[in-house]
């Protein structure tokens, strides 16, 4: 497997701790104030990505889906509405964000269409081509190791399963690389300070997306884990990205 420079990127360069527990640790951290923090940094335009990017499975209707890294378990929730499948099976390393997650199932009584498991992606507890559909939300920039990653998504996919990600990516007009570096840099870190026990993470959020291997760089990295129907679809000034791939 091939690494990449975000990789190695973590939210705290001093620790010992593996990407992989600093990543589970900071969002522990912050679960408490997630969703409110992404709905004001976002302005709620997250929300709109979400649906765009589940949409991308209207046409398969899956039955069985894995939402990988689900975190407070937004995707899962607005799939189950969208989607109707059997079932939603939604995987974080962060048992402070499934936490979050499963009391908004319940509360939705959704509690016989989701579940929640704390899971890595790079270990998934289930066999092969046990899903129709897995999606990603903001998490493969969290991945230890990318490639293993996706690979290991394409193994519980079945055949001709469609693997769905959305993630961040930098706008390429230079004005609006501008305004966006801007906000990256100065207004976020300083929100997370003001509303975050872990201010880190919003350093943190903008050194991952800046090295992440995106737009078609990603797109190669599905062709050459033997994904098919491989598609990049830039969204909102290309500040944002949904990436398909079909095993």
């Amino acid at each position: 497997m091939a690494n990449f420079a975000h990789d190695t990127v973590v939210p705290d360069k001093l620790s010992s701790l593996s990407k992989k527990q600093q990543v589970a640790g900071m969002f522990n951290d912050i679960s408490f104030r997630y969703d409110v923090l992404n709905r004001i940094l976002s302005a709620g335009i997250d929300q709109r990505w979400r649906k765009k990017a589940i949409r991308q499975l209207s046409e398969s209707k899956p039955k069985l889906i894995l939402d990988v890294a689900t975190g407070t378990g937004d995707v899962a929730i607005m799939a189950s509405g969208l989607l109707h499948p059997d079932k939603i099976t939604g995987i974080d390393i962060s048992e402070g964000m499934l936490e979050v997650g499963r009391h908004k199932v319940r509360k939705l009584g959704l509690e016989e269409k989701i579940e929640l498991l704390k899971g890595d992606s790079e270990a998934i507890n289930f066999r092969n081509d046990s899903f129709d559909a897995v999606t990603v939300a903001f998490g493969v920039r969290n991945f230890q190791n990318l490639e293993k990653g996706l690979a290991e998504i394409r193994r519980v996919l079945k055949p001709g399963g469609k693997l769905v990600v959305l993630e961040f990516s930098q706008p390429k007009l230079p004005v609006i690389k501008f305004l966006y570096n801007t906000y990256m840099k100065v207004i976020c870190p300083g929100m997370g300070k003001m509303f975050s026990k872990n201010p880190a993470a919003y350093q943190y959020l903008d050194e991952s997306i800046t090295k992440f291997p995106e737009g078609i760089t990603f797109k190669k990295i599905l062709d050459d884990l033997g994904y098919n129907e491989t598609s990049n679809k830039p969204l909102t000034f290309g500040i944002c990205s949904i990436y398909c791939g079909v095993k």
